[in-house]
Order: structure tokens, then C-alpha cells, then sequence
């Protein structure tokens, strides 16, 4: 059996220091009042309208996101550690981004192999020599963050195209506070219920040079998309507009929104629509969602997308292995956040011992997300590890293998009690003039019983993550 590391309780069965004062609390309080609290969080969401559309099997259906009322709490000290790691890896991917569309010095030093990167799907040859203000392609950047079994920390990947999450972030924390004020009152819990105004002036600081007022607006697929909830709310939240593709149009290399009062210039664009349907003209002719002259518009510099055209490549999972070298190549500096031992089945010998070793490993497709497209070796069946084998074979380039961490686990509240379920974290890092973010970030849990997959769209939950100040 693994050993994981709890997150509450030290190996020894005492209490972790910081989670003390919430422990007590937690002893003193009835069972009827947490079943009484944990039914109206439920009633709030619903009202709300908290919920994430399931793409897969179930298709087409909405599920409320679960929430646990058990807080993942993090020590100060830890999180100064994590958030200086996380400031370095954002600094290290906007400058890889920035080179590779540039003089692609770390392809010509030989850091990278040119080929994993030119040859990517997500390389986007259209935003070579494109400069865009700040050098800045990933404004907005979730890092996926685990603890293993010694509890040491661990990227698990790096999310730059849309991320999405930080909606059911400030959600959590808004209940938490409405169900259990008195907590707040017992912990110095730092804030982040000011993420969408750091979030709106990192994107108005990343307007073209010149403009004085931009407009910023949040560009969404429509209702249909999974995480539609998340672009009402930031909208609604930062006080700015909502629009879909035909909202908008191009006319003199600039984009205009149509508007009850006539047409408005359109400055800063935080786009949740993936690259190849953002413009018909530059890329997927059939897309019914994006916005005709786009890329012209953007090139001309008169309009900023965030995140860039592009930015894919930094968080394709064949890049990840390279993150490390990134910042020893850009910023001078060894890593403060590990990665993950990787394989990368591309080469013959990684796959040799992925092959040997399936049923210790976790197998990733490169292109994959949402836990789709996986194996993790240990809960799967013999025929899922045989078919994935198959697929090893045929096409290794398109996976990638790494060793089945011990997640760390957290007491979560489940049908037959207080119960360990594991955990990650996705901080949500901001870049424009600075790099910035909330402390904390999203904590996701999974609620079956051993699962390691903690995505909402594979049945997992949110924590409430409470970063404890001086």
C-alpha cells in the first residue's frame, strides 16, 4: 500500500499546526448543523447556477460541481515557496513563447528539439515575427499543483490556452464564508475575492500601446460550452461585455462590438475559444464561432487577445518535460517547482519502459485534457492496459508516461463520513505588467473512494483552499 500524505493529520495521527484551530472547531461543532450546511450550499449552487456541462458518455447533461466544506488550508510560509515557483515558471513560458515565434534561440541551442515544437499541432507559424505588448502570451495561466507521498510539491501540468476554474474559486470561498462566519473570524484566511479586479487591470495593462481607456470584453462559444458559467460570471464580475463571435466585426484592421447605441471599439479580447475557431479567414473555415479579419486586426497590433495565438505549444504535454530547461535557459535559475519524472514515448527507450512497466504508470495523450485520454495503470483493468498498449505501439508520439504519484489526500465529507479523498491545486497566475495572483488558487478533490482524477468533468469536487497570513 502507498503512503499518502495527509494534508490534516501527520503520519503519526497528530494534527498538522495549522489545521488546529480549524479542527477544534470542527470537533465542537454538531453533525446536524454540518448536514443542515452542506444541504444549503447545495440549494445556494443550484440557485446560483454553479454547474459544468459533461462532455463524453453523458453528454449534452449538467452536473452540479460538488463542494466539500472541509478547506484545504496552506501554511504562509508554503505558499511564499509555491507562489515565487509559480512566478518563475510563468516568466521562463512567456519568454519560451515569445523566442519560439521570434529567433528561437533555445531550438538553435539545441535546449529543445526543434521538431517537438515546429512540428507541433498547436505552433502556430501565422504568429511568427508578431510582436504583442509586453511580450506577454499567457495572461492568464493555470498551474496545476500536486503533493506526493513525502510531501513534496510537484507540477503536474501547465494550462495557458483557456483555464478555467477560478469562477468555482471565489464561489467556494463566498459559501464558506456565508455558511461558517465564524471560522473566518478564528483564521487570518487570506483574500480572493479581489481576483476578477486583478484580473481586469492585468488585461487592460496588456491594451495596444496607445490607448488610454480600452474596452475589454470576454469572448465566449456560446451556451453550450462547459465552462459558459465561468464567461457570464468574470463578465458580470469585472463589469464588461459578454459577446460571441458575431457580436463583433473587423473594419479597418479593428475590431468593433455592436452595440445598442451604435458600434464600439474593442481593444483587449479575453478570448475561451481555442485558436483554430477564432477566425474563419486564418483558420477552421466552417467556424460559426469566431470573428472574420481577427488575425489581420491582431497582427496590425490594434487589438490584444489573451491569451496569444499560439500560446498551445507551452502547454502541450510533449513540451512539459522542457519546462525546467526554460528556466535554467531564459532566467538563469534552477527550478523552484519540480515536474514530474517524465517518459516521453517518442523515444525508443521511454517507450521500451513504458511498455514493460504500463501497469505502474500514469499514460497521458499529448493533446489530451479534462483526465480524457488516459491510463493510470494501477486502477485499470487488464484489457484497458492491452488497448492501451496497442495504441503505445501505433502512435507513440502522441503519448507521454509518468510514475503514479501518491496524491496527497484531504478528509472530505462523503456519504458515510469525514473520509481521505485526494487532492491537487490550480493557482491562477496573472501576467501583464507584473505577475500576479490570489493566494491559493482551486483546490479540486476526488470524491470516489481511491480515484486519483480530480476533474469536474470525471465527477470530482472543490475545497475552499485557505492560505493562512502571518
Amino acid at each position: 500500500m502507498p503512503s499518502f500524505y495527509n494534508e490534516m493529520n501527520a503520519a503519526d495521527g497528530g494534527l498538522r499546526a495549522h489545521y488546529a484551530d480549524f479542527a477544534k472547531w470542527l470537533q465542537e461543532t454538531s453533525s446536524e448543523r454540518i448536514d443542515r450546511k452542506r444541504a444549503e450550499a447545495d440549494i445556494a449552487f443550484h440557485r446560483v447556477g454553479i454547474t459544468f456541462a459533461v462532455y463524453g458518455e453523458d453528454a449534452g447533461k449538467e452536473r452540479l460541481i460538488p463542494f466539500d466544506i472541509v478547506p484545504r488550508i496552506i501554511p504562509a510560509a508554503e505558499w511564499a515557496d509555491m507562489a515565487a515557483g509559480l512566478r518563475q515558471r510563468i516568466k521562463a513560458l512567456n519568454a519560451f513563447l515569445h523566442d519560439i515565434y521570434h529567433d528561437q534561440e533555445i531550438l538553435a541551442a539545441g535546449r529543445i528539439p526543434a521538431e517537438q515544437v515546429l512540428g507541433n499541432r498547436q505552433y502556430r507559424p501565422e504568429m511568427r515575427g508578431v510582436d504583442v505588448p509586453g511580450n506577454i502570451y499567457a495572461h492568464i495561466a493555470g498551474v496545476d499543483i500536486v503533493r506526493a507521498g513525502e510531501g513534496e510539491l510537484y507540477v503536474l501540468e501547465d494550462n495557458l490556452r483557456v483555464p478555467s476554474g477560478v469562477s468555482y474559486m471565489i464561489e467556494d470561498r463566498k459559501m464558506m464564508m456565508r455558511l461558517f462566519p465564524e471560522l473566518f473570524a478564528r483564521h487570518k484566511v487570506a483574500p480572493v475575492l479581489h481576483y476578477p479586479d486583478l484580473l481586469l487591470d492585468s488585461l487592460r495593462t496588456a491594451a495596444p500601446v496607445g490607448i488610454e481607456d480600452p474596452t475589454v470584453v470576454v469572448l465566449t462559444p456560446g451556451a453550450f460550452n462547459s465552462a459558459y458559467f465561468e464567461h457570464t460570471y468574470l463578465a458580470q464580475q469585472m463589469g464588461v461585455e459578454l459577446v460571441e463571435g458575431r457580436d463583433l466585426f473587423v473594419r479597418d484592421n479593428t475590431v468593433w462590438m455592436r452595440t445598442t447605441q451604435g458600434d464600439a471599439r474593442v481593444d483587449v479580447i479575453y478570448r475561451r475559444i481555442d485558436d483554430d475557431f477564432l477566425d474563419p479567414l486564418a483558420f477552421r473555415k466552417d467556424s460559426m464561432l469566431g470573428v472574420p479579419g481577427l488575425l489581420s486586426a491582431y497582427k496590425a497590433g490594434r487589438v490584444t487577445l489573451a491569451n496569444a495565438i499560439g500560446t498551445g505549444v507551452a502547454d502541450d504535454k510533449s513540451i512539459y518535460p522542457y519546462v525546467p530547461e526554460m528556466i535554467r535557459f531564459y532566467l538563469g535559475e534552477e527550478p523552484i517547482l519540480n515536474n514530474v519524472p517524465t517518459y516521453m514515448c517518442r523515444k525508443p527507450e521511454d517507450l521500451d519502459y513504458v511498455l514493460a512497466h504500463l501497469d505502474e504508470l500514469v499514460v497521458k495523450e499529448v493533446h489530451g485534457a479534462g483526465g480524457y485520454g488516459m491510463l493510470v495503470g494501477p486502477a485499470a483493468s487488464k484489457a484497458e492496459v492491452e488497448r492501451f498498449r496497442q495504441h503505445l505501439i501505433a502512435e507513440p508520439d502522441k503519448y507521454i508516461a509518468q510514475p503514479t504519484l501518491a496524491l496527497s489526500n484531504c478528509p472530505t465529507f462523503v456519504e458515510s463520513g469525514l473520509a481521505p479523498r485526494h487532492i491537487d491545486l490550480r493557482p491562477f497566475i496573472l501576467s501583464g505588467d507584473e505577475v500576479r495572483m490570489v493566494p491559493g488558487g482551486l483546490t479540486r478533490v476526488a470524491l470516489r473512494e481511491g480515484s486519483l482524477v480530480v476533474n469536474s468533468s470525471q465527477g470530482g469536487g472543490t475545497k475552499d483552499t485557505w492560505v493562512l497570513e502571518e
